[in-house]
């Protein structure tokens, strides 16, 4: 395959266009091209007039948007394959019939390529490339003799992509999740939102899909991927449900309607392959015997029925939120250490106005925007945005009885009337009020508990013009919050340590220098933005086990992952790592 990069094009182009200017850069004649779809993202040209390398199929690898206002275009990756009809010196790569001019692709792929490496050379242009084409492969299997099944605790992304590779290459996982399947999960979430009665076991932060499945459902990671994981986490989202666009989009996402249809197919399938899944099911405690894992403890959360497992093989991929599963493990003598994270506010603007200043004149021809911010106060805190929600919604995303975080979601439509985003600062152990590895969830807390009784347990909010000026907001602006939860007009200030709401307040202003009126007085502030990721670390050795053999930390809770994409990765690394050191139940 050649890689073609960098192509330009007005928002506003056909495919014809597109299919015009792959061709002006393979310096391929047009002819009288005929373009046939035989499938979805993938398209055939067939050029029987110019007898050069004309087009067989290509594919769209990267989309993404040049947000410069004077002139936005949308800028496409593509890769290519060649339907080579070798006229004068191109003959001598591969077999060529003299009556049909055309070029047998099928019988020799080396010669095919060496071809296109040819025809690369020969246009000399840095944009133009042979494609490495990343294909994800499960490791060789171990032959270490597994005595019981696996047990997987927790089935958010992490755990997902553990059990659905566990369960794809014969390992037949048990999942365990403390909260609901996600239709059930569902109902009480709306609930909550409607009543505002919690279920502490079944909420926007535990049950099936994990926290993501309330989220935008982004799907870009920063994490550098050599061995194709990342596509593959992409694909088989794609297989279960997701639009396909989330393959070559540049910032992908997949929106909390859509994902959870997925994690329910997925689950669904993990099932046939042999898996099983115990919704409303805990974590409670596990034995050890000599340094091993052996038993783990569990207890319904409906029925308060206990159960036992015996255990040689346990994943711990339990999300960040799970704060008694995180003392009862350090009382158990786990290995944890403190990490630094973030914690802040969300805040909402109408989408309209982020739209105008991230395309102009264009803003109605294209998706709703999405921004990025950071900077640094004189202080050395960083002070940034964090899960940006176009057209998005703030959730009381609350998980305990009389505390109160936010999260932002929104629908794969993205089309609500605000854009929210959390607007957060780095706090670090040094901040935390005790120096165990806990101090960052006990800090979580303390904020959470102050966010609780700021909203009388609704979703405190301010507008950030009174909370500059350190007062209660008795009325809002413009801006309307488009929530999920009840809201109560309040003053965040009470809720935060002065080094936070005074980064806060530098980082909004500063904003305004990228974004026009960002730090409106009108603009409406929530709280507390506290679950932005793990407060700690659970250290894995070199076969990605804790310091109690058998168990697997894994995921964004155990400090491993930061978003949906990159925690089904880690989830996807653990079951090689098990995948490496055992052999499947079903040989």
């Amino acid at each position: 395959m050649i890689r073609i990069s960098q192509i330009k094009l007005p928002i506003t182009h056909t495919k014809e266009d597109l299919e015009d200017a792959i061709m002006k850069q393979l310096k391929i004649r047009d002819g009288s091209s005929k373009l046939n779809r035989k499938e979805k993202n993938t398209s055939h040209i067939n050029d029987n007039k110019t007898g050069k390398g004309s087009i067989n199929s290509y594919k769209i690898v990267k989309k993404s948007i040049d947000a410069r206002k004077d002139d936005v275009k949308y800028i496409y990756t593509i890769d290519v394959s060649l339907n080579a009809h070798l006229p004068g010196k191109f003959r001598s790569f591969g077999k060529y019939d003299d009556n049909s001019s055309e070029y047998n692709t099928a019988s020799d792929d080396n010669t095919l390529s060496a071809f296109e490496e040819s025809f690369v050379k020969k246009l000399n242009n840095p944009r133009i490339s042979i494609a490495e084409i990343k294909k994800y492969h499960f490791v060789d299997h171990g032959n270490k003799k597994m005595n019981h099944k696996p047990v997987i605790t927790g089935a958010g992304p992490a755990g997902l992509f553990c059990a659905y590779l566990l369960a794809l290459n014969g390992y037949t996982p048990i999942i365990i999740e403390r909260g609901e399947d996600v239709d059930t999960r569902q109902k009480s979430v709306d609930h909550f939102f409607e009543n505002d009665i919690l279920n502490p076991e079944s909420n926007v932060q535990f049950g099936e899909g994990g926290a993501g499945t309330f989220s935008d459902g982004k799907l870009n990671t920063m994490v550098k991927d050599k061995t194709g994981r990342n596509h593959f986490v992409l694909e088989t989202f794609v297989r279960f449900g997701a639009d396909e666009k989330i393959l070559y989009m540049n910032k992908p996402h997949i929106g909390t309607d859509v994902l959870s249809v997925v994690v329910k197919n997925m689950r669904n399938e993990c099932i046939r392959l042999g898996a099983t899944f115990l919704f409303n099911t805990k974590l409670t405690d596990f034995e050890i015997n000599n340094g091993h894992i052996s038993c783990i403890h569990t207890e319904n959360t409906k029925t308060g029925d206990k159960k036992s497992f015996l255990c040689d093989v346990m994943v711990l991929a339990i999300g960040h939120s799970s704060r008694d599963t995180f003392q009862m493990l350090y009382d158990n003598h786990i290995f944890m250490e403190p990490k630094a994270f973030a914690m802040g506010v969300r805040i909402e603007h109408l989408r309209d106005m982020i739209d105008t200043s991230q395309y102009g004149d264009f803003r109605h021809l294209l998706p709703a925007a999405d921004y990025k911010l950071a900077t640094q106060t004189d202080g050395g805190r960083g002070v940034y945005s964090f899960c940006m929600c176009p057209g998005g919604y703030v959730v009381n995303s609350s998980s305990e009885e009389g505390y109160t975080c936010v999260n932002g979601m929104s629908y794969s439509g993205r089309n609500g009337s605000n854009s929210n985003s959390a607007i957060i600062v780095t706090v670090t152990p040094d901040d935390f009020y005790d120096n165990t590895p806990l101090g960052g969830l006990r800090l979580q807390r303390e904020l959470e508990k102050a966010a609780y009784q700021a909203g009388k347990g609704h979703i405190p909010v301010q507008m950030f013009g009174d909370f500059k000026n350190n007062i209660l907001s008795d009325s809002l602006g413009d801006i309307i919050p488009q929530t999920k939860g009840k809201i109560t007009l309040s003053n965040l200030r009470n809720i935060f340590p002065t080094f936070i709401s005074e980064s806060l307040i530098k980082g909004i202003d500063a904003f305004s220098g990228k974004i026009k009126n960002y730090n409106r007085y009108d603009a409406v502030l929530s709280g507390v933005e506290s679950r932005t990721s793990s407060p700690l670390k659970i250290p894995r050795n070199e076969s990605f086990e804790s310091n109690i053999l058998g168990i697997y930390p894994c995921g964004e809770g155990a400090g491993y992952a930061g978003g949906i994409t990159s925690a089904g990765m880690d989830g996807i690394r653990i079951a090689e790592a098990i995948g490496l050191k055992y052999a499947p139940l079903t040989d």
